[in-house]
């Protein structure tokens, strides 16, 4: 990493995506378990971004405290960062909730509204195409002054949409029901 200003946002950001990943397990156990698919899909895509914010975040540091180029500590950097992300995909995309929901079967997919659906994803889509580009562009190698920058802007937009995924879930969680007879019960 090019200089300690970078290194320390870098570790920053995996703090901040640590606390995402706490924040997740915390409302899955808390909770006891998720309510619907919906819950389940957001707090493994908050876990697993969080994760992979981490470890991409991390990357260049790590990489940066060994004796090799610059333009390698980006380019290792970028490809742990892709393959990651891709692993990502490639186990989420496995789970049972993830397959109903591509398939059409997710009951929640079909409850949300048009609308909602179309924003969430479509901001979901963004982000992710974002990242994607950024991280390619750090791989090829196409603007070398700007692989810190284009880095960084992956790992930040990938915290904002770990970020994202968290509200959406605090936004899908239900909380605890009650049922009219304990509602009735007089505190003491």
């Amino acid at each position: 990493v090019g200089t300690m200003q970078e290194a320390g946002l870098f570790v920053t950001f995996a703090e901040i995506a640590g606390v995402f990943v706490g924040f997740g397990a915390l409302i899955a156990v808390r909770s006891g378990g998720a309510a619907d698919e919906r819950e389940v899909v957001y707090i493994r895509t908050v876990l697993s971004f969080g994760v992979w914010v981490i470890v991409a975040a991390l990357a260049p540091v790590t990489l940066g405290a060994y004796d090799i180029g610059e333009r390698e500590v980006w380019l290792v950097s970028g490809l742990v960062a892709l393959v990651g992300l891709a692993g990502v995909f490639a186990v989420n995309r496995q789970t049972p909730e993830m397959q109903d929901y591509w398939a059409g079967r997710a009951e929640w997919r079909t409850s949300t509204s048009r609308r909602q659906f179309v924003l969430e994803y479509a901001v979901d889509a963004l982000l992710l195409v974002a990242i994607l580009a950024a991280l390619v562009l750090v791989v090829l190698g196409l603007f070398p002054e700007q692989e810190p920058a284009l880095y960084l802007t992956a790992v930040v937009l990938g915290l904002l949409f770990a970020a994202l995924q968290l509200l959406l879930l605090v936004y899908a969680h239900r909380g605890p029901t009650t049922t009219s007879a304990e509602a009735e019960q007089p505190l003491e």
